[in-house]
């Protein structure tokens, strides 16, 4: 079930930190009872083993977990400072990751959050570790022991050009951790980690067709420290990670770190300042470390901007040469504040979380009409325009969650996107006629397989109805939705209402006779299902089936589950009633109850036939309810009978008619 949040901007979302082990203990108290039992800690949640490594493959070589104490003899968890310089790749493709760290480098309050200075390797030293990320909302903090893999003594993954140095190999650990491995690690948006740094909102741009203002928006950016990320895409796997004649590499995540103008032969010109993760494999074109054109400009503006002008993978580009060799530009904001007006804006923050469900809210994008209106539908009401404007300015960020941690059983990225129509008054669930006969208003570009989708939009004051979808229907995954506004707008998931509003109505144990008149009351309401009312006997039903407590009765929180079920049955009993009689068929009955996830055998399935369908095989939306309800307590009572019998079940049909006829 979607649910809201309503942030006001720059909340203190950061103050509360949950932990994530495993037994709920935080950092201290673990670091704590190591020191107390003199002990280093052993991470119980992340062990030293290859399952923390690989997942889908053997691990290819001999692999050691060693100690920083262990790789040298004065290991410091941070030298002088964490710097850029600080993380160089290893042998897994997380460029991505690496090129936000070194944007993190930038930014010392934000740094200090991820990366807690209240740790190392002198006073209270146990080998344990934490660090901070946001996800979905919330901040966690991970913690990790200091055990790191290695080859021959030497770090496998993320290093620092100085040995002794362990910061980001131990932040690199963190991160695997809440993702469930390294191997998960492999591939990805530098805007993705950027986020998951600063809890930000991201936005991208494409080099070859740009607003004409791109290197204001970027200089804007450098300067309110939001974190940015380039790359050069690639048409083919082999062309990734191809080094060019130029000394960039294709398919590879770069950081920005600098943009600036200086004056060359009496005009001015764009510079951007960019770094390859690697430490090393650097741009040898105009203004590349060792170019002429640094010859010719004031020798103070020099020093200034050349100060580290070693082969550490960093480097300037006249802004043109960028966009030529370049296609995508990723930023964070590290608030939502716009980067293309010249005032700082504060904005308004309206959250949501739902999920795609297979037969019920995964309908699919616009293509698939017949199922794209059963996805989740959020309202949104923009009463005030932008100060001095006629417009309102709208980030919508779409976010799938918890892809990268699903990787191990099969799963990956969906493709999603969104649309946004101009609503109508009504507060109901908009069904197919709505989005056949009406355009979107405003929709996400593309439908792309990236963890969030974001875009900015102006629109004039009024109501509007949101959708996010995944491209193809019956695809399912959570997600997480951020709608930003500069002045303030009502959102709500389209159902919340009605529904809490009978939800509040509960506020004690109800009785069969009182839950069948507020369930006809509801279901009375709706106009696309044929209802002629619940009998006392359903009801009676739905109470054995929810009653944990066994009071014959329904008390709220059991209501409150129940509620959600029968959301989700009745979006069952919409998506496989394809004609829109209001009835749904023998013939839909069985593929709903598929997709429900109960598997019938004919018998079972010809006995509902007769039950449940009228001469015409049809079925009403009450009988619809009854037998679903049945079957989720004949289902109840099987794994009761299992959980006993520890072997394999069986009704006789004369039992079996006894759950449906009597």
């Amino acid at each position: 079930m979607p649910y809201s949040v309503t942030l006001p901007s720059g909340s203190k979302q950061a103050a509360l930190v949950e932990s994530t082990q495993a037994d709920g203990k935080t950092f201290e108290q673990l670091r704590q009872e190591c020191l107390q039992k003199g002990k280093l800690f052993e991470d119980p949640d992340f062990p030293a083993v290859d399952d923390s490594l690989f997942y889908s493959q053997r691990v290819p070589v001999n692999f050691e977990w060693k100690r920083p104490g262990e790789i040298c003899k004065d290991p410091k968890f941070i030298t002088g400072g964490a710097t850029r310089t600080d993380i160089c790749q290893g042998q897994l493709g997380d460029c991505w990751l690496l090129a936000a760290i070194a944007s993190l480098t930038l930014h010392e309050d934000t740094l200090k959050r991820v990366v807690p200075h209240d740790q190392g390797f002198d006073r209270g030293y146990a080998g344990i570790f934490h660090f901070k990320f946001w996800q979905h909302n919330k901040w966690l903090d991970v913690v990790v022991d200091d055990r790191l893999p290695c080859v021959r003594n030497n770090l496998v993954f993320v290093h620092s050009a100085d040995q002794t140095e362990f910061w980001s190999a131990l932040l690199e650990k963190a991160y695997a951790k809440l993702n469930g491995s390294y191997e998960s690690l492999k591939g990805g948006s530098t805007m993705e980690a950027m986020e998951d740094f600063t809890g930000g909102v991201g936005e991208m741009y494409e080099t070859k067709n740009p607003p004409s203002n791109l290197f204001l928006i970027l200089k804007k950016a450098v300067e309110r420290g939001s974190m940015l990320g380039c790359s050069i895409d690639i048409t083919s796997s082999a062309e990734s990670e191809a080094q060019t004649t130029t000394g960039l590499v294709k398919g590879h995540a770069y950081s920005i770190t600098g943009v600036e103008e200086v004056n060359y032969r009496g005009a001015k010109v764009q510079l951007i300042r960019v770094r390859n993760p690697w430490g090393q494999v650097e741009w040898n074109g105009p203004w590349s470390d060792n170019s002429r054109e640094w010859n010719t400009i004031d020798s103070s503006e020099k020093t200034r901007l050349l100060h580290n002008s070693l082969d550490d993978g960093e480097f300037w580009m006249e802004f043109g040469d960028f966009k030529a060799n370049y296609d995508k530009i990723e930023i964070c904001n590290l608030t939502a504040d716009s980067l293309s007006d010249d005032v700082r804006k504060k904005w308004e923050v309206n959250l949501f979380e739902g999920n795609w469900i297979r037969g019920s809210t995964a309908g699919g994008c616009r293509n698939y009409i017949d199922t794209f209106w059963t996805n989740p539908q959020f309202k949104l009401r923009l009463d005030h325009p932008d100060d001095g404007d006629k417009l309102c300015s709208v980030i919508v960020a779409l976010m799938q969650k918890n892809r990268r941690r699903l990787r191990k059983e099969g799963l990956d990225l969906e493709t999603i996107g969104f649309a946004i129509y101009e609503a109508p008054d009504d507060q109901d669930h908009q069904g197919k006629d709505f989005f056949r006969y009406n355009a979107s208003k405003a929709r996400s570009r593309t439908y792309v397989n990236m963890r969030e989708v974001s875009e900015r939009f102006r629109m004039p004051p009024g109501n509007y109805l949101l959708v996010p979808t995944t491209f193809q229907p019956h695809h399912e995954a959570d997600f997480l939705i951020r709608i930003f506004s500069e002045n303030k707008a009502g959102a709500m998931y389209v159902h919340t209402n009605t529904h809490q509003c009978y939800i509040r109505q509960i506020d004690k144990a109800i009785s069969a006779r009182e839950l069948q008149h507020v369930l006809n009351n509801v279901l009375s309401r709706r106009k696309e299902v044929k209802f002629d009312g619940l009998t006392l006997n359903t009801c009676h039903s739905i109470i054995n089936l929810m009653d944990v407590d066994n009071t014959g009765m329904l008390e709220f929180e059991e209501f409150k589950v129940f509620w959600d079920k029968l959301k989700k049955w009745i979006m069952l009993f919409l998506s496989y009633d394809t004609d829109r009689s209001g009835r749904m068929s023998s013939y839909e009955l069985r593929s709903a109850l598929n997709a429900a996830g109960m598997q019938l055998n004919n018998k079972l399935l010809q006995l509902l036939g007769l039950r449940f369908a009228d001469e015409n095989f049809d079925i009403d939306f009450d009988d619809y309810l009854t037998c679903i309800v049945r079957l989720e307590n004949m289902f109840r009572v099987f794994k009761a009978l299992d959980t006993q019998k520890k072997g394999v079940i069986s009704l006789n049909m004369m039992q079996v008619k006894r759950l449906f006829f009597y």
